[in-house]
């Protein structure tokens, strides 16, 4: 089930086995940069069970073009990245697409070949954009050269991966 927008709402054998989930659990960020790994650590730690044994979990870390593969069909994506909100260090937040607006600066140390709305725009032209979409931001602590994460955002691991297991037993639209 595609939506007709990106709004929220609504190897060959690797990419089969993508295709064939319907649901895609998406880790972004940078490993190297402390906070800004946090997607990628906590794909990590959630593909340690078998939960969710039809939902793809991928560390996309940092490609759009890989990120615009692994949605494509899908019935629901949910992403986790770092997110600058002026929040609390290690505060995490639940949005749609149509929540927020994309305030990503390319030119700071962020690896990220494009911006994630930029990438969810050219899925919704292509007619793959996923019916739901689910972002969860998490405020960093550090965003600095170094591959673990801030104590802040370590300890708090476990309650991330109870934000998006929640969002995950909720089904889809």
């Amino acid at each position: 089930m595609m939506g007709p927008e990106c709004s929220g709402q609504g190897g060959v054998a690797g990419f089969e086995r993508l295709r064939a989930q319907e649901v895609v659990v998406i880790g972004l960020g940078n490993p190297l940069m402390t906070d800004e790994g946090i997607g990628i650590h906590l794909i990590a730690k959630l593909t340690g069970g078998a939960e969710f044994p039809n939902v793809g979990f991928h560390d996309l870390g940092t490609s759009g073009t890989r990120v615009l593969h692994a949605i494509a069909g899908k019935g629901k994506a949910i992403f986790v990245d770092c997110a600058l909100m002026g929040e609390e260090p290690g505060v995490i937040r639940r949005f749609t697409p149509e929540d927020v607006q994309s305030a990503k600066n390319l030119g700071q140390f962020s690896l990220h070949e494009g911006d994630l709305f930029s990438i969810l725009e050219l899925s919704r032209r292509l007619g793959e954009c996923p019916g739901e979409i689910v972002i969860f931001g998490i405020q960093p602590q550090v965003v600095s050269p170094g591959r673990s994460l801030s104590p802040v955002l370590s300890a708090k691991l476990d309650e991330y991966v109870a934000s998006v297991t929640a969002e995950l037993n909720s089904g889809y639209s």
